[in-house]
């Protein structure tokens, strides 16, 4: 039997990663924010 979570980095990334963020104006209020830590 399989369980229910298989992760999968790839899709993981796309979803959450920097680039994801990128696309939308996430990183550009963190930014201004004077945020360390953009994304995790």
């Amino acid at each position: 039997m399989v369980g229910t979570y298989q992760p999968n980095k790839r899709k993981k990334a796309k979803k959450h990663g920097f680039f994801a963020r990128k696309k939308s104006n996430i990183l550009k209020s963190r930014r201004k924010k004077g945020r360390k830590l953009l994304c995790k």
